[in-house]
């Protein structure tokens, strides 16, 4: 694998606005960090067991891209939860246990940290609130993304203004999952039996993440799209957990997509 000395982060054109050319956004993938062996490259996890000095520049270099200090870009504890909460400020202390932060202040940077999870980025360019969500499917299932399109609200934002975009996250192709997993969302609502297609093994089914979060967040109103990006797949761009759990390795590599309010 190459690594480029510089980030070079994913972005998409639904989050670029020609009246509000301060909000900036970035996928970040593991291009452009220091980090070795099983993390190699950009690896922003703080709770991975990477050198803490290697994960401290990476977080430096994504601060510089995205035009900020690494003080003030924030990512949670992330926990799968349905929590989402505002930020207006560098945290005083321990990250809070959320999955979704929010803010409308310049100069702040919020981040979802993932590695097959789908990292969603969301911005009402008028009211200037934007916001930055974990959404793997226990998230999505219990209502992360709504949570943080309400919490955006409560900040002046409007639902029918709201862009969101997933980011890379893992495929239907690389997803399987057993019958409890399926069982859960067809009592849930009988509707989301069009998520799954059967896998090669009997009672097992290949989830669609992605097109279930899509979904999800067009149901709540919001301008909704995602990128196609595979983490699974593509080793030479993506950490993957999945891939890594089938590989039987120790640990692996989280990367980091974040958005920021600049200055007028």
């Amino acid at each position: 694998m190459q690594i480029a000395e510089n980030p070079e982060p994913i972005q998409s054109d639904r989050l670029r606005f020609d009246d509000k050319p301060f909000i900036r956004h970035g996928f970040f993938t593991r291009k452009g960090g220091v980090s070795k062996g099983i993390y190699a490259g950009l690896n922003t996890g703080a709770g991975s067991d990477d050198n803490l000095e290697s994960v401290t520049e990476n977080r430096r270099r994504v601060a510089a891209w995205m035009g900020t200090s690494p003080e003030r870009l924030l990512s949670a504890w992330q926990i799968h939860s349905p929590d989402a909460l505002v930020v207006r400020e560098p945290f005083p202390g321990e990250r809070p246990k959320v999955d979704a932060l929010v803010t409308d202040r310049p100069g702040i940077a919020i981040g979802a940290s993932t590695a097959d999870c789908g990292p969603v980025l969301f911005a009402d360019p008028q009211a200037g609130v934007i916001g930055a969500a974990h959404a793997g499917w226990k998230g999505a299932f219990t209502g992360i993304l709504e949570n943080t399109i309400t919490t955006m609200e409560s900040l002046g934002a409007q639902r029918d203004r709201i862009v969101a975009v997933l980011g890379p996250s893992i495929s239907q192709a690389s997803y399987e999952v057993g019958p409890e997993f399926v069982d859960r969302f067809e009592k849930a609502d009988a509707a989301n039996a069009q998520w799954f297609v059967p896998s090669g093994q009997p009672g097992h089914a290949m989830f669609d993440l992605n097109g279930y979060t899509v979904a999800r967040l067009k149901a709540a109103g919001v301008d909704a799209s995602y990128l196609g990006l595979c983490t699974y797949a593509d080793e030479d761009l993506f950490y993957s957990y999945r891939r890594t759990t089938h590989r039987s390795e120790p640990d692996y590599g989280r990367h980091l997509s974040a958005i920021i309010l600049g200055d007028n």
